[in-house]
């Protein structure tokens, strides 16, 4: 599926740029550069089960993450990944995130960006209200998300929260 490309001025420079990504294949990729910033969905793409069992699996597009990551080898870069969620009792769905996790770190290396991973917890105690907890934690996110982040208020909407582009402000205010 061809998106629309969603860009910021990248200087020449050794400019500071932080990236915050909410692991996995619904998780969200938030940049800030400087004033500027880009909120979106992870580039996933859906392709046939590896099991026998005839259904779909949705994997990384590593390919567009790197293009969108890639513009930013000149500037220090500094990533911070949500650890994944492990629950033996939820198999499938700590799979996927694990796979997600191995894709997404490897583009990260890759580039060679620095990076270091942080629990939800950590960040949502930074930038939620106090007492967030179950849903509540969606909502905050996204009432905080448009408080700090008014551009990207239709991403934000569509993605259901702005986990990626709080961990990309948690990522700045921490290393910055």
């Amino acid at each position: 599926m061809e998106r629309r490309k969603k860009k910021i001025k990248v200087p020449q420079t050794t400019a500071k740029v932080f990236i915050g990504i909410d692991n996995g294949v619904s998780g969200s990729i938030g940049i800030i550069l400087g004033d500027d910033s880009m909120f979106l969905p992870t580039p996933t793409f859906s392709q046939q089960n590896y099991t026998k069992a005839k259904q779909n699996i949705t994997r990384i597009d590593v390919v567009a993450l790197q293009k969108l990551l890639a513009p930013y080898k000149l500037c220090k870069v500094m990533v911070l990944l949500e650890r994944p969620m492990v629950n033996p009792q939820r198999w499938v769905a700590t799979a996927s995130a694990l796979r997600a996790l191995e894709a997404t770190l490897g583009v990260v290396e890759l580039l060679g960006y620095g990076y270091d991973y942080i629990d939800s917890k950590e960040w949502q105690k930074a930038l939620l209200p106090k007492g967030s907890k179950g849903d509540q934690l969606k909502k905050d996110s996204v009432t905080i998300g448009n408080r700090l982040f008014p551009k990207h208020e239709q991403v934000i909407r569509k993605q259901k929260d702005a986990d990626g582009i709080l961990i990309a402000e948690y990522c700045r205010r921490k290393f910055n």
